[in-house]
């Protein structure tokens, strides 16, 4: 693999782990740092659109690969909404976005999914590389507290009971190879932020990629989530999404986390509530017992929904990965 440069400067290697709106918040502000970004997404999702395609055509899901193709591109704001436009009506084409529209007909073109979405990556600029976990679709099963199995990332939530563990099948999913080697490639690991158990277990239950994660000398970064999720982190601190990774790999990963302690306005924290969502508090005590270090600042935007800020957690990632660099050195 290339390692993109800035005149004769190598830059830092750094892989993304996950899937989700949070992830492509974060990759909008990340992509503009000298980064060699790989982002590597998960193909669990089986709702909306993604699901409809992933049932029909038996591809992997691209909502996700498409949000993220879209963080990372270099194209004009119109060709960004057309992407994202969702039809609203249309026999066969309700609830469709383009964006996944066009993911299915270039991978029927190019054969296959992977180099469907290298080929868009092209065609949209994408600056880094995005690739699925897998080269095919995984389904995310929960078992949750009381023995039931939920099946489907997309009704864990619905059954709106406390999850003891999550599980993919097949169990012993083949993970791409260029994502297996951009780990062992990178100089930082960066998870989160995202769903815990939707959007970012299922990139560490692929066997290979959880090994060559907890194997990388590389500086690994986990961003926390700023409100828990309804049915899947009801009342979490930032030590429970931590325990529960561990529990799922089997092994402490993180050097830093990074979490908000900014202020939620109480308007927004009782809209919130409305949902059964809340702020994910910061427990420094127990997070003090663990061999990692935690960067804390105000890190959310709010318009119509609580987001990071992109800008200001790129600030912080990079200049963890500057840091490291010049230890390494």
């Amino acid at each position: 693999m290339k390692q993109q440069e800035l005149g004769n400067i190598s830059l830092p290697k750094i892989v993304v782990i996950g899937g989700g709106t949070g992830l492509s918040v974060m990759l909008r502000g990340l992509k503009e740092k000298p980064l060699d970004i790989t982002a590597i997404v998960t193909v669990a999702d089986d709702g909306g659109s993604s699901g409809r395609l992933r049932t029909e055509l038996q591809m992997p899901p691209p909502g996700d690969i498409r949000n993220v193709l879209l963080a990372l591109s270099d194209v004009e704001p119109l060709m960004s909404q057309l992407l994202s436009y969702r039809f609203s009506n249309g026999n066969g084409l309700a609830g469709h976005s383009l964006g996944n529209l066009m993911l299915a007909a270039i991978t029927d073109i190019s054969g296959d999914f992977v180099t469907g979405v290298r080929e868009l990556s092209r065609v949209l600029a994408v600056r880094g590389r995005v690739l699925p976990a897998a080269a095919h679709a995984t389904v995310l099963k929960a078992e949750m507290m009381d023995g039931s199995i939920v099946t489907g990332e997309s009704m864990i939530p619905k059954a709106k009971n406390r999850i003891k563990r999550v599980f993919i099948e097949p169990p012993l999913v083949e993970p791409l190879p260029e994502a297996v080697e951009a780990i062992r490639e990178a100089d930082a690991i960066l998870i989160g932020p995202g769903s815990l158990y939707t959007s970012i277990m299922p990139n560490l239950l692929v066997p290979a990629l959880a090994d060559a994660i907890i194997e990388s000398e590389a500086l690994k970064m986990f961003v926390c989530n700023v409100m828990t999720q309804p049915g899947e982190t009801d009342g979490y601190t930032v030590s429970d999404h931590l325990d529960a990774i561990e529990e799922h790999v089997g092994s402490s990963l993180f050097d830093y986390v990074i979490v908000n302690n900014g202020e939620i306005p109480a308007p927004v924290l009782a809209k919130y509530a409305e949902e059964g969502a809340q702020a994910v508090v910061v427990d420094s005590e127990k997070l003090a017992g663990r061999d990692l270090k935690i960067v804390a600042d105000r890190l959310l935007m709010f318009r119509t929904y609580l987001r990071h800020d992109a800008a200001r957690l790129s600030r912080h990632i990079y200049q963890l990965v500057e840091n490291w660099m010049a230890r390494k050195r």
